[in-house]
């Protein structure tokens, strides 16, 4: 049974009607532009195949109540709850934050019941939260014929999550995931929040990006997120500039030279080099070179490794492997310290290069990882 499926038979099991409509998000990942976000800098993010589907109808109390297949209890909520943050936890907490984030801009939800379904994995770096956030949006909005124009979505979606749920994220996994294109990368500006779709044609070019979750638990990542945030912050404090974004690559070594330690100066050296390598990728991309691509890919990860310092050894056996077996390029994607790889690799190939990493998994004694070959695919929808 399919994940839309899915949630139409949760809905129905759980409440005994038939859902008003279904909405779909996918999850996203992102191709080049890792910790640019928050210092104002370009992201490169694409939509996946993998949905979450919300199947919703409205209920007349003024109240919300949703459910999940990953949790059979259902979690009901009120007004009060949802605009206190913290009232609601878990899982649902993404659900009451985007119906609070409404609320605060001035908009009259409508109560609801939903039912929600996902092949989006949780905790692998794939923006599982993203996902069921902007489906509930979509389906809040429609229920409630709210006058709320898309380009308002992301912003919205991402308030939910930082201001109710308490994750510091940025705006690129709900833009991508709403604003998402089949066949297309968004280029998103995360400063001036400015989109553009950028053609990323791998089946015309006989390419496909091969993702392969590492399985490797999440070390620390949360502290050393928040100490590379503030690593970068100070940095440009130090500089007199906004942010890292007004570094640029051709001003790099003399900016560094004003640095003091050595730890900052590599942690100034990525977040420059890498807002480059994604102008460098967009351009790539608009000539059609998508191959060409590769090299960048794996420049992006070398500085992860070295200069950001968040990656892993699951995440550097699952590069190296994928390379060795001729991959064009392959990189960490995400946040860091686990999460998820993506290779650059020949449609026919896909298979070869995932075994190829699944035998270095079991040489170094790892746990196997997941592998999932994906196309861009388009953002948030309503399905019927």
């Amino acid at each position: 049974m399919n994940v839309a499926d899915r949630a139409t038979a949760g809905f129905r099991q759980r409440y005994g009607a038939e859902p008003a409509g279904r909405w779909a998000a996918p999850g996203r990942v992102n191709l080049i532009g890792e910790h640019t976000d928050y210092n104002d800098g370009f992201v490169l993010p694409f939509a996946l195949p993998l949905r979450t589907v919300v199947a919703a109808a409205p209920a007349r109390d003024g109240r919300w109540t949703v459910w999940s297949e990953l949790d059979d209890e259902p979690v009901d909520f009120g007004p009060a709850d949802a605009d206190e943050p913290g009232r609601v936890d878990g899982w649902a907490a993404y659900v009451a934050g985007v119906v609070w984030a409404l609320r605060a801009d001035g908009h009259d939800v409508p109560g609801a019941r939903l039912a929600v379904a996902s092949d989006v994995p949780v905790g692998s770096g794939l923006s599982s939260s993203a996902a069921i956030e902007s489906a509930v949006l979509a389906a809040l909005v429609d229920l409630g014929g709210l006058d709320l124009p898309t380009g308002r979505w992301p912003r919205l979606a991402q308030r939910a999550e930082n201001d109710y749920v308490g994750a510091p994220t940025g705006i690129m996994d709900q833009s991508a995931v709403i604003r998402g294109r089949a066949g297309h990368a968004l280029f998103l500006d995360c400063r001036t929040e400015e989109v553009e779709q950028i053609p990323f044609d791998l089946d015309g070019a006989g390419l496909a990006v091969l993702v392969i979750d590492s399985r490797a638990p999440h070390r620390h990542a949360d502290g050393e997120y928040a100490a590379r945030r503030k690593s970068c912050e100070r940095a440009a404090a130090t500089l007199g500039v906004t942010a890292l974004r007004d570094v640029d690559v051709a001003d790099l070594d003399a900016a560094l030279a004003r640095l003091d330690d050595d730890e900052t100066r590599r942690r100034v050296r990525h977040v420059v080099t890498e807002n480059q390598r994604v102008l460098d990728t967009v351009a790539l991309l608009r000539a059609g070179r998508v191959r060409d691509t590769g090299p960048l890919l794996t420049a992006s990860h070398a500085s992860m490794r070295d200069d950001f310092e968040i990656t892993v050894p699951e995440i550097d056996t699952a590069v190296e492997a994928a390379l060795a077996a001729g991959a064009y390029g392959a990189r960490m994607t995400g946040g860091g310290f686990g999460g998820c790889v993506l290779a650059l690799v020949d449609a026919g190939s896909a298979d070869a290069v995932a075994a190829a990493v699944t035998d270095a998994y079991a040489r170094n004694g790892f746990t196997a990882p997941g592998t999932l070959t994906v196309l861009p695919a388009g953002g948030v929808t309503r399905l019927d």
